[in-house]
């Protein structure tokens, strides 16, 4: 009995552009980076990925980077690398979280079960927030500031190509959507064009549903711990 062939596994690539920014980083330097791009086989279900580790940083009272992706099952640690206590949590849909007040040199993990996009804040510092898109597909990539992406391993198949970016609306989004076929060997994908029309930024509340306080004189907030 001969062994059933495989399709052989190549490379998903292509460029991501971002149009109509208010973002100074985009328009002064042509910053593309933090889109999430990510295929899902269309005639199959995609396989398990092992399990996955990243980290997103806190430093400089920003996670770093801002923006991270992870297959369902991985695990995000939240190192603390600034001289001050944060305390990093989500009750966005994807994966709400909390993993409590800590100081510096430490560091909290959280694993993620449930594919869904989890935005990330601080309960201290109202400016800083990230983005974890946990996906339920192996194929997926973030793309760089220069807006190259690469997908590795992609076998050969029909696939739909998702994607994600902060600051673009969801039908804009959905409109870019596309079913790509992937021959042996991979495929180099056009110029994928975002347009960030429409886009407002939104404020957020911290892990109690409530505003705020105002920032004191040394960037902290009443009831924090001194920093």
């Amino acid at each position: 009995m001969l062994a059933p062939v495989l399709a052989l596994a190549g490379t998903v690539g292509g460029n991501v552009e971002l149009t109509n920014s208010k973002d100074p980083a985009v328009r002064r330097h042509r910053d593309y980076s933090g889109v999430v791009i990510w295929l899902a086989p269309v005639d199959r279900g995609a396989p398990a990925s092992p399990p996955r580790r990243a980290q997103m940083l806190q430093k400089g009272k920003q996670f770093l980077p801002h923006v991270i992706a992870i297959p369902v099952g991985g695990t995000v640690d939240f190192p603390n690398l600034d001289p001050i206590f944060h305390n990093a949590f989500s009750n966005f849909s994807g994966q709400p979280f909390d993993v409590g007040l800590y100081p510096p040199k430490t560091t909290r993990a959280v694993t993620f079960r449930h594919a869904g996009l989890v935005r990330v804040f601080c309960n201290i510092h109202a400016t800083m927030s990230a983005v974890i898109a946990v996906l339920d597909t192996p194929w997926f990539a973030v793309t760089p500031p220069n807006g190259k992406y690469e997908i590795e391993g992609v076998p050969a198949g029909e696939y739909q190509l998702h994607l994600f970016h902060e600051r673009a609306l969801p039908e804009n989004l959905k409109f870019l959507e596309r079913r790509i076929t992937v021959p042996e060997g991979g495929v180099n994908l056009p110029l994928i064009s975002i347009s960030e029309t429409g886009y407002i930024p939104a404020p957020h509340l911290n892990k109690f549903g409530r505003e705020y306080p105002p920032a004191g004189s040394e960037g902290t907030y009443p009831g924090a711990p001194k920093q």
